[in-house]
């Protein structure tokens, strides 16, 4: 059973920054979302290429881990590898990049990005109308797409676990060169 997600909310981890400790918060989102704004002194590991093991075994002293992701999902899902891991000294930045902003915290701005979410649910929402079109339109069999996507949406709400998310993260238009 995994460990509860500790968290800290972004104007705590600035005023822990100010006092002079080195943080090492790691923004995990695409490298598309990142560069489109991210949280000042944040460095970019995209969940889908996190090595918590890894990262664990190189970190000196014994300051946590902080992540930050858009809302703050992708952040406790990475906080839940390391703890796999057996590094429980990890902290999710709560709310994310947007509550970071909506603070009025400093944040590095670049090429505006969609969000995965926001791809997902076009993507979703886009499958679903053409699954229902090609039902009326071709074959009946056709309207299973719609239910196939349905019953992936479904299956990642119940395990916060999203395979369409996992493969638009991989797409050109969500890379950086």
């Amino acid at each position: 059973m995994s460990q509860a997600t500790v968290t800290i909310s972004p104007k705590e981890f600035v005023e822990l920054k100010r006092t002079g400790k080195t943080l090492d918060l790691i923004d995990v989102r695409t490298p598309a979302e990142y560069r489109g704004v991210h949280a000042e002194g944040a460095r970019n590991i995209p969940l889908d290429r996190l090595d918590a093991a890894r990262l664990s075994r190189e970190k000196k002293g014994d300051e946590p881990i902080y992540l930050i992701c858009h809302t703050g999902s992708r952040a406790s899902k990475a906080c839940e590898m390391f703890q796999a891991t057996g590094n429980t000294n990890v902290v999710s930045v709560e709310g994310g990049t947007n509550a970071w902003e909506e603070a009025g915290l400093p944040v590095v701005r670049g090429k505006k990005a969609i969000s995965l979410e926001r791809q997902v649910r076009i993507a979703a929402g886009s499958i679903v109308l053409l699954g229902i079109a090609l039902g009326f339109l071709v074959d009946e069999y056709l309207f299973g797409l719609s239910g196939f996507v349905g019953a992936g949406l479904v299956f990642a709400g119940i395990t916060d676990t999203c395979g369409m998310g996992m493969l638009l993260a991989r797409m050109p238009w969500n890379q950086v060169a």
